[in-house]
């Protein structure tokens, strides 16, 4: 795939910075600016900070892992494609679907996020009104080109990492006495009172793994923009390694300003996560606390862009997903279609943009439906990670079986294979540790709280109806080392082919 584009290739038109925001931006969010004191409340400071640093460790590895294969192969939806070449057809169609509505519904999320923001400033103007304003500026970002998407989250997700900045600043100016802030008490607030800046045990820290865990969603689209990066053998190796240490940095800091300021038994540290209140989360109480008296407004405007940045991304990863999924045969071909001249997958984009308007409007007229259709894609992100490890431990091990040699990778994934069996490790105990440490397990059987267990666990029956029916329907198998499709090809004819052969010698 070159800038000149066929009926169903798309074009490289994001450029070396764009990636690096692109997946810098991707993890800044309304997790970071209002969920983070929540981690700190349930935890503890350090409870935190280890949590965070723990679950920095395992997309780490993912990433490192993302990277290798997107390098060697960067297409469009990467991931997806990558679970049907090196595992097995009826995993990545399991896979690609998953993502994708997963993406879809999350569009309708932000977009009705951007309602409840406005309410901020303008309280008597209808919210719809706001999501659809959103839902159309998206869509038109999104038809434009791969560039306009590209710059759009450069610039939005410029504005976020200003804004963590400028809190880092003010917070270590504040520990330093620079900024004086009277009854300050760092050494009672970093130990949680003689605690030892840990709370509430094996529950506290895995609910703050959880929260770290949805915090750090987003990476991922790094590799699905991959198909559409200039020169990405080298872009993304790059953005991946120069933004895994930033965000670390930028949450581990954060984290422990937060914990050193503001005292863990504060209840407005859980409160604004609880009710995603923009007036007391931790980074306006300490804007305020140093004076900046319109805090509240400034930390609105960042959320209001964070906001769109993600409904942004997360259409441009769905539709994206869209397309792969078609390229497949897993998808109507007409979702692959690019005969636009600019390589965008024009149809994928706007169907995916009604799904998202559909979703939306039932989150107006209909709750239930609504909370159901974002249970069914609460653990979606956590899947698509299993999914990455495992396609990369598949990858590397295909590899070396076809007699290649690690050093013919332009880049190599660090510590293969601890890192993904780590990450693998972790996605899983996360996944399904969700209502660990709740009431939902509580008494015996006959008295656990199946409701909620059903919200929180939904999309995995989901995934694996996806799964063993197509497995069933196709007769896939795992698709031996030796057979595995290492080509380099990108287009759909390349990889139908090579199944097709694959599934000829199983059926033998």
């Amino acid at each position: 795939m070159e800038n000149q584009t066929t009926d169903n290739q798309v074009k490289r038109g994001l450029k070396q910075r764009h990636l690096t925001m692109i997946a810098l931006g991707g993890t800044i969010g309304t997790g970071l600016f209002i969920g983070s004191g929540a981690t700190i409340s349930q935890a503890g400071p350090f409870g935190a900070l280890i949590a965070y640093a723990a679950i920095g460790l395992m997309v780490f590895f993912l990433m490192t892992s993302l990277g290798e294969m997107s390098s060697y192969l960067p297409l469009s939806g990467s991931f997806a494609t990558f679970a049907s070449r090196y595992v097995d057809r009826a995993f990545g169609f399991a896979m690609g679907w998953n993502y994708w509505f997963n993406s879809a519904i999350t569009v309708a999320v932000e977009a009705a996020t951007v309602g409840l923001i406005m309410k901020f400033w303008l309280p008597n103007v209808p919210t719809w009104i706001w999501s659809a304003l959103i839902l159309f500026l998206i869509l038109v970002i999104n038809l434009t080109s791969a560039r306009a998407y590209g710059e759009a989250e450069f610039w939005m997700a410029l504005v976020k990492v200003i804004a963590v900045i400028v809190f880092l600043g003010i917070g270590v100016l504040t520990i330093f006495g620079i900024m004086h802030q009277p009854g300050l008490d760092i050494a009672k607030n970093l130990s949680a009172g003689g605690k030892g800046g840990f709370i509430g045990g094996a529950g506290g820290m895995l609910a703050v793994l959880m929260i770290a865990g949805f915090s750090f969603q987003g990476t991922e689209i790094v590799g699905i923009a991959a198909g559409e990066s200039e020169n990405p053998e080298k872009t993304v190796p790059t953005a991946i390694k120069q933004v895994f240490w930033r965000i670390v940095l930028f949450y581990f800091l954060t984290i422990f300003i937060i914990g050193a300021l503001i005292w863990y038994k504060d209840p407005n540290l859980l409160n604004a996560s609880v009710n995603n209140d923009i007036s007391i989360s931790p980074f306006t109480l300490i804007f305020e606390k140093a004076g900046l008296a319109a805090a509240a407004s400034i930390m609105n405007a960042v959320i209001l862009t964070s906001v769109i940045s993600a409904a942004n991304s997360w259409l441009y990863a769905a539709s994206r997903m869209l397309y792969s999924l078609s390229l497949e045969g897993y998808a109507p071909k007409i979702f692959s279609k690019t005969k636009d001249g600019r390589g965008i997958p024009m149809i994928a984009v706007i169907v995916t943009t009604i799904i998202g308007l559909f979703a939306f409007v039932t989150s107006i007229f209909g709750t239930s439906f609504y909370t159901y259709l974002l249970a069914a894609s609460g653990l979606s992100g956590f899947l698509a990670w299993i999914g990455i490890a495992i396609s990369h431990f598949r990858f590397r091990r295909a590899f070396i079986r076809q007699g290649h040699s690690v050093s013919e990778l332009g880049y190599h994934a660090k510590w293969f294979p601890v890192g993904p069996l780590l990450a693998l490790v972790m996605s899983v105990a996360i996944t399904l540790g969700q209502s660990y440490g709740t009431t939902n397990f509580d008494g015996g059987i006959a008295h656990w709280n199946w409701s909620a267990i059903l919200t929180t666990y939904m999309a995995l029956p989901l995934f694996l109806i996806l799964y063993i029916g197509y497995k069933v329907v196709k007769k896939t198998k795992l698709i031996p080392l030796e057979d595995v499709n290492l080509s380099r090809g990108a287009l759909a004819n390349d990889t139908e082919q090579s199944v097709e052969k694959i599934e000829e010698s199983l059926e033998k």
